[in-house]
């Protein structure tokens, strides 16, 4: 059953913050078996803190997580810095709990990091979206973003996808 949410805040996440990451991805778990083709593991967590894109820099990103009120972590977000051009923000990962979803968490969060990046003087900002998810599709679309290629096998744990990269302007 969807809850009506109010988030307690945005901040940034560490690794010791990787039991609740942990149990986000569980409680996600639709969305990494759509990805990866596994159930959550405690590698993808710890890849989460680690991963960046190639050419960014892990300390300049962003790993966030958004809490409720009594400090569940209900979305987490990944966005690096100069990937793929030097002015550009790439958001990699937004995460948002399976009951939490469809009630605003992800336009709050894409607020959130618009903000950030503009911040930053950011000219852009990036997102990939598999296929396969076309609601998160139809979220993007719906926040503006622009279809600017589209990547055949494109290889995320034991599954093959046509991802989308998307844009729009900051």
């Amino acid at each position: 059953m969807k809850t009506d949410p109010e988030p307690l805040g945005i901040r940034p996440l560490i690794p010791t913050d990787a039991s609740a990451v942990r149990d986000l991805y569980d409680r996600a778990a639709d969305f990494v078996l759509l990805e990866s083709g596994t159930e959550p593991t405690d590698q993808m967590v710890a890849d989460f803190f680690t991963d960046h894109p190639p050419g960014s820099d892990l300390a300049a990103s962003c790993k966030l997580g958004m809490f409720l009120p009594g400090g569940t972590l209900v979305a987490i977000a990944d966005m690096a810095f100069g990937y793929p051009e030097t002015d550009d923000a790439y958001v990699g990962l937004l995460l948002i709990d399976q009951n939490c979803r469809g009630v605003g968490l992800g336009r709050t969060f894409l607020d959130h990091l618009t903000a950030t990046a503009q911040a930053r003087n950011g000219t852009r900002l990036l997102i990939a979206v598999l296929d396969e998810n076309t609601r998160g599709r139809a979220f993007w679309e719906r926040e503006g973003f622009w279809l600017v290629q589209s990547i055949p096998n494109f290889k995320i744990g034991l599954k093959t996808h046509v991802v989308h990269r998307m844009w729009r302007p900051l």
